[in-house]
């Protein structure tokens, strides 16, 4: 038979993806903009080392790591922005749709004709 709902796997994905919105929450990612970039370093400065852990675990052998990149990046900025322009388009949603609604009539006026 064929199984519709697997309680097992509903319960398993749930836990992981709970998981993954607390230690995002945890790390500061979901709150503040300044919250976010502080997280953002402390992520650069403990990468490198717990590759190079993980590599010397596994047995691997990493002679040079690459840089990390640097980000020249804000995320309130960013936000900002975002916020900026979704709130133009939406202060001339307005006039745009009156303007369509007559550019439409006119083209199936000339259709009808």
């Amino acid at each position: 038979t064929v199984l519709l709902f697997d309680p097992c796997r509903f319960i398993i994905k749930g836990g992981l993806a709970g998981a993954a919105v607390y230690v995002a929450y945890d790390q500061g990612l979901l709150g503040s903009g300044t919250q976010g970039a502080e997280a953002l370093k402390k992520a650069q400065a403990a990468l490198p080392p717990a590759i190079q852990e993980w590599t010397s675990y596994l047995g691997w052998e990493v002679r040079a790591l690459p840089p990390t990149p640097k980000f020249d990046f804000s995320p309130s900025d960013s936000w900002n922005k975002g916020v900026q322009t979704v709130m133009s388009a939406l202060s001339v949603a307005p006039a745009r749709a009156c303007e369509y609604t007559v550019e439409g009539w006119k083209y199936v006026k000339d259709l009808v004709k």
